[in-house]
């Protein structure tokens, strides 16, 4: 029988209880109970198992529409945190991509009534507090208090945001779902309309742009060959370049040199060590309709006919070289090839096309 100096053992909260507590500080809308409860799932998280982090994923995630706007973000971030232990992807994200939104949305307020009322450097979310932007934005007439303080929270918790999304953007399930749904366009418009200097967005638009079995038809217009290839988490065209030669020439498909075997693994799945590896351009990549297509661009902007993406490859106008890699590492870059064109298929495909750009209006 436990006495007054003998109090009775409490058995410490796990991480599915310290969930749990922090469902219930939602369900009552008590901001006060938030912090602490949010503290104890992180607090939490690492001494839970697998299954533990993988259940809580999609529980942690449907709160964060009604969590407070500020600790929402590493609300998320515990959602991504999950997603990387082992918890359904497609079932976290729906709710991180819209406070991604959300974040977006409000850091562009943000930049936009600071050019409004004065301009100036912006504040640093590491080195500034955000009452006094708050002030400076907050206007009843354009801004009230309450949009005021969302766009004072994306700016400063945008960062967190991307980190969450990169989890769930990371799978490719994600990616398929938010690019049929259109969550993908939205983000890619609100990102590049984005102004503000402090938030690097370019490595999450490329992972949410990674094409994921995408076929893809390359025709090459010197020797009249057509090759219909499928790629798989390719982030840039240095990568694609660098694997349709191998492929190609490589091959035997096409003439050229042949890249050299650690530049093609850097495009696949190899990883740096630290050492500066060159690769060097075979071909140029040009549009149906003549345009260039950039190495410093995505397989993205490789435009649709007749429902496949469609690449021609043109020689070289200079020479090109470039640092070998992915500028993605975490995902493997794959392109096969799955057949080539009969000679009647390819020139028919090829007649389609306009002759590439001069040099001189692509690089206007």
């Amino acid at each position: 029988m436990a006495s007054d100096h003998n109090p009775p053992f409490r058995q410490q909260p796990t991480f599915t209880d310290a969930v749990t507590a922090l469902e219930a500080a939602i369900a009552a809308a008590d901001d006060e109970r938030f912090g602490p409860a949010l503290g104890q799932v992180a607090g939490l998280f690492g001494a839970a198992g697998p299954a533990e982090v993988a259940a809580a994923g999609p529980r942690l995630a449907a709160l964060l529409p009604d969590a407070p706007p500020f600790p929402r973000s590493h609300l998320a971030m515990v959602v991504g945190a999950c997603v990387e232990g082992g918890a359904d992807p497609s079932a976290c994200a729906g709710p991180v991509l819209a406070g991604l939104r959300g974040a977006l949305t409000g850091a562009q307020r943000l930049v936009e009534r600071w050019e409004a009322t004065g301009g100036g450097p912006l504040p640093d979310p590491e080195e500034d507090g955000p009452a006094e932007a708050h002030e400076r934005i907050e206007d009843p007439a354009v801004l009230d208090e309450w949009q005021a303080h969302l766009a004072v929270a994306g700016w400063w918790t945008l960062h967190l945001w991307q980190q969450a999304a990169w989890a769930v953007y990371a799978h490719a399930a994600v990616r398929a779902e938010a690019r049929a749904s259109g969550v993908t366009a939205v983000l890619l418009e609100l990102a590049r309309r984005y102004r503000g200097g402090f938030h690097d967005l370019k490595g999450l638009t490329c992972l949410a742009q990674l094409l994921d079995d995408e076929p893809l038809l390359v025709l090459d217009r010197p020797t009249g060959t057509g090759y219909l290839l499928r790629m798989d988490g390719l982030s840039d065209n240095f990568q694609l370049h660098t694997l349709l030669a191998d492929v190609l020439i490589g091959g035997g498909h096409l003439p050229g040199t042949r890249p050299d075997p650690e530049v093609v693994a850097l495009s696949r799945d190899a990883f740096l060590d630290g050492r500066k590896v060159i690769a060097s351009g075979a071909f140029n990549l040009v549009a149906p309709d003549g345009s260039w297509l950039w190495n410093e661009g995505t397989p993205s902007d490789i435009p649709v006919l007749d429902g496949v993406r469609t690449l021609v490859l043109d020689p070289q106008p200079y020479e090109r070289s470039w640092s070998a890699g992915r500028f993605i590492q975490e995902i493997p870059g794959d392109l096969r090839l799955e057949r080539v064109l009969s000679p009647a298929e390819a020139a028919e495909r090829l007649a389609r096309t306009a002759p590439a750009q001069p040099a001189e209006e692509a690089f206007r």
